[in-house]
């Protein structure tokens, strides 16, 4: 029989949206101890989760590494903000167990943040930079866990510094929705929300197309404005951009952005773009799949690649 997961947790409460997207809260048996400054983990890391299969205990249990959506000020209950995976390539997925749980049900969590998808491990808390945060689906919680954060710290804080991308097939999928959208008419927070089905959303008066759209070459001055900037500002001197979710989101708002000069912090893209080592990283993402982001073996894409990238100004 397989090995079965020692459970140390509560499921304390689920927040579903949708059938398939929630928002699972978790108590674990020990809370972590927060530092001097509040916090137990640095906003943008994340937690390992899991759960035994109890209908084939033949399989064991599953772990996934989930990224944290609640603030690290919180020590009592820890959020996850998740989406069902439909169509797993393993035979043992964890969504699938998640679905069957409710609240007061026990569950593994392994009670240790980890993970450098952080402002403060990319470009340091000081940056005075927009730190531009691209969240497709529940790629959204790291950047709820950042913006919560500052919220903590400085309930009245100026956000005019963030800026929130988040795109979803559906309306009904945009989380954190009011939450954001409050923070953008009291706080100053650019929030960028977008649907990419909106054919299915009769009531939806915001922007469409997939949340990478909003680098695309013809709605790159509306988005500049939007982030409160000028028309050709947006580049490594203006901003840093964050991507969290799959390969195509990352991919296409790469793709979009050498043009402006931003360099992903990724070694062998680095290489193949023959950046120098000298010119620091100004995009950074966290992938949820495992697909290649390019085809660096390919001399054609390479060259391709090579021909979009232009290098920032040191003006």
């Amino acid at each position: 029989m397989a090995k079965e997961l020692v459970y140390n947790a509560t499921l304390v409460e689920r927040i579903d949206m949708t059938d398939t997207l929630a928002i699972f809260r978790v108590k674990p048996d020990e809370p972590p101890t927060a530092g001097e400054d509040g916090t137990w983990f640095a906003a943008g890391q994340y937690m390992v989760i899991g759960l035994n299969n109890t209908e084939k205990p033949e399989l064991g249990g599953v772990r996934r590494p989930m990224s944290i959506a609640s603030p690290p000020q919180d020590t009592e209950v820890v959020d996850f903000y998740i989406k069902y995976v439909s169509s797993p390539e393993s035979d043992n997925p964890l969504t699938h167990l998640l679905w069957k749980a409710k609240a007061g049900d026990r569950m593994h969590a392994r009670i240790h943040a980890t993970g450098k998808f952080t402002v403060r491990h990319a470009i340091g808390d000081d940056d005075p930079r927009k730190r531009i945060m691209v969240g497709a689906g529940t790629g959204l919680a790291p950047f709820i866990c950042m913006v919560d954060e500052q919220i903590r710290r400085d309930p009245t804080c100026n956000l005019d510094r963030w800026v929130m991308m988040h795109g979803a097939s559906y309306d009904t999928e945009i989380g954190y929705r009011e939450q954001l959208e409050r923070l953008a008419a009291e706080q100053g927070l650019h929030y960028l929300p977008t649907v990419s089905r909106p054919q299915h959303c009769p009531d939806w008066k915001g922007p469409t197309g997939r949340v990478e759209d909003f680098f695309a070459a013809d709605r790159m001055a509306d988005t500049e404005a939007r982030m409160g900037m000028a028309e050709g500002e947006l580049s490594p001197r203006s901003g840093a951009i964050f991507i969290c979710g799959l390969m195509g989101t990352i991919r296409q708002t790469i793709e979009r952005t050498l043009p402006r000069g931003f360099v992903p912090d990724h070694r062998r893209i680095r290489n193949a773009l023959n950046i120098p080592e000298e010119v620091p990283a100004s995009l950074f993402f966290e992938q949820y799949d495992t697909t290649p982001i390019f085809d660096l073996k390919d001399e054609a894409e390479v060259a391709r690649l090579r021909s979009l990238y232009q290098p920032a100004s040191s003006d």
